[in-house]
C-alpha cells in the first residue's frame, strides 16, 4: 500500500502525539468537520424520514451481500455482454499486475486517474511508476496531495488537512509560471488548466466504482468535478477498479443509495455528475473509450465475508460520514492512522485486511461514543464491530481475522484477572478495598498516559461501606437525642 504503512501499529502513539500537538491541523479539521456535519443535518431535517431511508439502504446492501457470489457472476456476464472485459484480482499484487499489463498492451504511457480508494488500497500509483508509466491524479484533492508527495487524509476529501495558504505556496513553487494567490477560485483554475491538458494527452483512464449493477452490467461513478467523466471518456482505454462488495442487485436499488451517499458525504442533495457506464464506444458513437476493463478486487474481502458479524463491514458505501462525526478523527486527522481508510471505518476495515498484529492498535483509538454508528447511512454497527475486533485482538477465537491475540499483554491480562477475582468474591472485595484505603499513601504513581491530561487518583480514607456506616451511626445518635 504505497504511501501508507504496512504496519500502522508501529509508531501509532508517536503519530497521535504529533497530530494532537499540531494546532493548525486540529483547527482545520474542527472547522471542516463542523461544516460537513451541519450540511448533512440540513439535508435530513426529518429524523423519521432519514431513519426510513437508512433502513432501506441497509436492506439493499444486506440483500446484495446475501447474494454476493451469484451477483458477481451475474455482473461479470452482463458486463461481458456489454463489451466490458472483466478481470478478477485476488490481492493488490495481482490487481496491479493486471492493470499494468493492460496498459502495456495498449502501447500508451500516459495515465490519468479519477478518485478511487480501491486504487489507493492497492498502491496503483507506485505500481505504474515502477512499470514506467506516468499517472496523474485528476481529482483536485488527490492532485494536491500527489503533487506534495502526501497521502489522502479523508476518503471523500483527500486534501482536507490542507489550508489555502499551503496550497497557494505549493502551486507557486511547483507549477511553472504560477503566481502566488490565496484566492480559492484562482487556485482551482490553476489546477484545472494542468489537468485539462493531461486529459487531452492521456492514453489510459483509471476510475473507481461507487456501485456496480448486476442486473444491467452498469458501473456507477459519483463525482462533482467532472474528472471522473473525463477520465472514463477521453482516453481510448478505461480501466475501472472495484472492490467485490460494491455490487448491487438492481438498477432500482441505486436511487436510495445515491441519496444516502451524496447527502451523507458532502451534504448535497445530488452531485454534479452521476456517470452510468455500460460499455465501450459503439461504432456509431463519436466519443468514449474503445476499451473498458473492470478489475474486481478481493484483497481480503472474501475473508471478511466468511464471518457473519464482520460481513456487515462490507455494507460500507464509502461516504465518510463516520469520520465526519467521530470526535477522535476530528482531533487526529487521517494521517495519524497511517492507513488507506482512517477513522471508524478504517478501524474496522484495516485490522481485517492487514491483521490484528499489524493494525490492532487502531481499534483502541475509539471512545465508543457511538456517533459513527448513528451517522452511518447504511446502519453498519461500527461500535459493535470495533468491540469485536478488540476482543479478537486479545483472545483466541474461531474468527477469520489474522493476528488474533497479538494485542494481549500479560501484565494487563493479570490485572484484569485479579480485578475479576476481587469483584466476584465479596470477602476478597471488602479486604482489598480496606487495604487500599489504609495503604493509600503507598499507592504507586499512575502512568503518565493517564495523568498527563487528568488529575491523579488516590483511594479515599475510608471505604464506601465504612462511610455509609459512619453516616448511619451519626443519624441514629441524632435521632436518639431528639427523642
Amino acid at each position: 500500500m504505497s504511501g501508507f504503512s504496512p504496519n500502522p501499529d508501529q509508531n501509532f502513539g508517536v503519530r497521535i502525539q504529533e497530530a494532537l500537538g499540531n494546532e493548525e491541523l486540529r483547527e482545520s479539521f474542527h472547522g471542516a468537520m463542523t461544516f460537513l456535519r451541519e450540511k448533512r443535518r440540513q439535508q435530513f431535517p426529518d429524523p423519521d424520514a432519514l431513519d426510513a431511508l437508512r433502513t432501506r439502504g441497509a436492506a439493499i446492501r444486506e440483500r446484495a451481500l446475501a447474494q454476493l457470489p451469484d451477483l458477481l457472476e451475474q455482473l461479470e456476464g452482463q458486463c461481458q455482454h456489454n463489451g466490458i472485459r472483466v478481470h478478477w484480482a485476488e490481492d493488490a499484487a495481482e490487481a496491479n499486475e493486471i492493470i499494468t499489463g493492460i496498459a502495456r498492451k495498449t502501447g500508451g504511457k500516459r495515465v490519468v486517474k479519477g478518485k478511487s480508494m480501491a486504487t489507493e488500497e492497492i498502491g496503483l500509483n507506485t505500481a505504474f511508476e515502477n512499470a514506467g508509466f506516468s499517472c496523474l491524479e485528476s481529482d483536485m484533492g488527490e492532485y494536491i496531495v500527489q503533487q506534495a508527495h502526501e497521502t489522502p487524509s479523508h476518503i471523500i476529501m483527500p486534501a482536507i488537512h490542507r489550508n489555502k495558504a499551503s496550497i497557494a505556496r505549493q502551486f507557486a513553487e511547483q507549477i511553472p509560471d504560477t503566481p502566488y494567490t490565496e484566492d480559492v477560485d484562482e487556485l482551482i483554475g490553476i489546477g484545472r488548466r494542468v489537468l485539462r491538458r493531461a486529459f487531452a494527452d492521456a492514453d489510459i483512464g483509471i476510475s473507481g466504482v461507487n456501485f456496480a449493477i448486476a442486473e444491467t452490467g452498469t458501473l456507477c461513478l459519483v463525482e462533482n468535478e467532472g474528472n471522473g467523466r473525463m477520465s472514463t471518456t477521453v482516453p481510448d482505454t478505461h480501466i475501472a477498479v472495484m472492490g467485490i462488495e460494491k455490487v448491487i442487485e438492481k438498477l432500482s436499488d441505486l436511487p436510495d443509495l445515491y441519496r444516502l451517499l451524496t447527502r451523507s458525504a458532502t451534504g448535497q442533495p445530488i452531485t454534479t455528475y452521476l456517470n452510468l457506464i455500460s460499455g465501450p464506444r459503439k461504432p456509431d458513437e463519436i466519443d468514449g473509450p474503445r476499451q473498458v476493463h473492470l478489475v474486481l478486487l478481493d484483497n481480503g474481502r472474501s475473508r471478511i465475508y466468511a464471518d457473519r458479524q464482520l460481513r456487515e463491514t462490507l455494507r460500507c458505501i464509502r461516504c465518510g460520514a463516520c469520520m465526519n462525526h467521530c470526535p477522535v478523527y476530528e482531533r487526529l486527522g487521517g494521517h495519524a492512522y497511517g492507513t488507506v481508510y482512517p477513522g471508524p471505518i478504517g478501524q474496522v476495515v484495516m485490522p481485517q485486511l492487514l491483521g490484528l498484529d499489524k493494525a490492532g492498535k487502531l481499534t483502541q483509538a475509539c471512545s465508543l461514543n457511538g456517533a459513527c454508528g448513528e451517522a452511518c447511512p447504511v446502519k453498519i454497527p461500527l461500535p459493535d464491530l470495533i468491540r469485536r475486533l478488540r476482543h479478537d485482538g486479545v483472545s483466541r477465537t474461531d474468527s477469520p481475522v489474522r493476528g488474533q491475540g497479538k494485542q494481549r499483554k500479560w501484565i494487563e491480562a493479570t490485572i484484569w484477572a485479579t480485578w475479576l477475582s476481587i469483584h466476584t468474591h465479596p470477602r476478597l472485595y471488602r479486604l482489598s478495598t480496606l487495604m487500599a484505603t489504609r495503604l493509600r499513601r503507598l499507592m504507586p504513581p499512575l502512568p503518565r498516559a493517564w495523568t498527563r491530561h487528568r488529575s491523579p487518583l488516590r483511594p479515599a480514607a475510608r471505604t464506601l461501606h465504612e462511610t455509609l456506616q459512619q453516616r448511619e451511626r451519626a443519624r441514629q445518635k441524632e435521632s436518639a437525642r431528639e427523642q
